[in-house]
């Protein structure tokens, strides 16, 4: 695990606050929301990833 996991996330924060800023601007509102939340969603999977390689780490070091 790098600190590529952190420009991921960031680029994904930022990738969609600039397609949500340019659907509320064009008076697409409620796609600018899913868009937002889709972007939610994909980072919280990435998270959820990350944590399932930690507890499975967590595992393999004290043979659980």
């Amino acid at each position: 695990m790098d600190v590529e996991i952190i420009f991921r996330i960031a680029a994904i924060g930022i990738l969609t606050a600039v397609v949500g800023q340019i659907l509320k601007n064009s008076g697409k509102d409620d796609i600018a929301t899913l868009t937002t939340l889709a972007g939610v969603i994909i980072v919280l999977i990435m998270v959820l990833n990350m944590i399932s390689e930690l507890f499975d780490t967590i595992k393999t070091i004290f043979n659980f």
